[in-house]
């Protein structure tokens, strides 16, 4: 009887990860990383979008560099959302939250000229960084170095998307 009782609390009680950050620290983080989850899964979408609708003489090098960069994006989901789990908070639950969270723009027109692609996505890549470097600081100021380490990498990995696709939008 009393393990059921046991089982019944843990079932009931309210997600709280143990770490040595503060509430308030775990709620700017998560909220933080959260945004930047939803800005992600955006790239990789309009990224993905793009590579499937890349044309002209040199759709196999665009073609794989997008796919490349969009893989690189969706690895960087799954390890924003678990650091979000690390810190207590909750993730995102659906495409409404990731619609009402993302700051970067959808591009739903019928025909994009490849160089439009590329810039759109150097650019896109370029505001990611800007946000990436925006939350890295919030990591230090609440001492979250966890964070902050993985951040450093995605923002190298995001500079080097810009700074590829500006480099192949050169004329």
């Amino acid at each position: 009887m009393k393990d059921l009782v046991v089982t019944r609390r843990r079932r009931q009680a309210p997600l709280v990860t143990p770490n040595s950050l503060g509430a308030e620290a775990r709620k700017d983080l998560s909220a933080a990383l959260n945004q930047v989850l939803a800005d992600v899964f955006a790239l990789y979408l309009k990224t993905k979008n793009f590579h499937w609708h890349m044309w002209g003489p040199l759709f196999p090098s665009y073609h794989a560099l997008l796919d490349e960069q969009s893989s690189q994006l969706l690895a960087m989901t799954d390890a924003l959302a678990e650091r979000v789990r690390k810190l207590g908070g909750s993730t995102l639950h659906s495409i409404g939250h990731i619609a009402r969270l993302q700051r970067l723009a959808d591009n739903d027109a019928d025909l994009v000229q490849p160089s439009g692609m590329l810039a759109e996505l150097c650019d896109d890549n370029q505001r990611l960084a800007d946000w990436l470097r925006a939350v890295h600081e919030l990591c230090d100021e609440h001492g979250d170095v966890a964070s902050a380490s993985l951040l450093e990498n995605w923002l190298d990995e995001t500079e080097q998307r810009a700074w590829f696709l500006f480099e192949c939008g050169r004329t």
